[in-house]
């Protein structure tokens, strides 16, 4: 990817991932926002071979640390869900009573209009900063993600996030806990 210096190396192999919206801007302050990203990787794990050890949705950006069963690749995976939930998430700003509309589409739009990997809004970056898990300890990087929104002060078991599930609650994304 473009200015990113990690790659996806082996399109079946267990990767840490991180997408993030552009300018870091907060967009996922909504439960309707939140909702699109969890039902896209539940539909992604059920229909398109994506295997996800653990997740977490911050504000304005997403962890996940997964891997797809062939004949599905990475890459692809990544390519779609970021197609698919940047258009839902556009049709649900523009839907939802949302007091910062025009400021978001406005920068969604400048971004598109910098960048010609996008028509009308760009919502994710380029860069998934993809860390390949052969490399690191697993272990370290899923305490990262669970600890990620404790560090944000947002509470110790965050419901958008595979936390409740390594504490023995049933969380939103299928897992495949390791």
């Amino acid at each position: 990817m473009a200015g990113d210096k990690y790659y996806i190396t082996d399109q079946h192999g267990t990767y840490f991932i991180t997408c993030t919206i552009v300018y870091w801007i907060d967009l996922f302050t909504r439960p309707a926002y939140k909702e699109i990203i969890v039902a896209s990787l539940n539909y992604c794990v059920s229909q398109k071979g994506l295997n996800v050890n653990a997740w977490v949705l911050m504000s304005n950006h997403l962890h996940i640390v997964c891997r797809c069963d062939a004949p599905h690749r990475l890459s692809d995976f990544l390519r779609d869900f970021k197609k698919y939930t940047s258009k839902q998430l556009v049709q649900s700003i523009i839907n939802i009573p949302e007091s910062r509309r025009d400021w978001l589409l406005d920068k969604f739009a400048f971004e598109a209009r910098r960048s010609w990997r996008a028509e009308k809004y760009k919502l994710w970056t380029d860069d998934n900063h993809a860390i390949d898990m052969s490399l690191v300890d697993v272990w370290e990087k899923i305490d990262y993600i669970h600890q990620n929104p404790v560090r944000a002060g947002y509470v110790e078991n965050y419901l958008y996030s595979s936390a409740r599930d390594y504490a023995g609650k049933k969380g939103l994304v299928e897992l495949e806990r390791l």
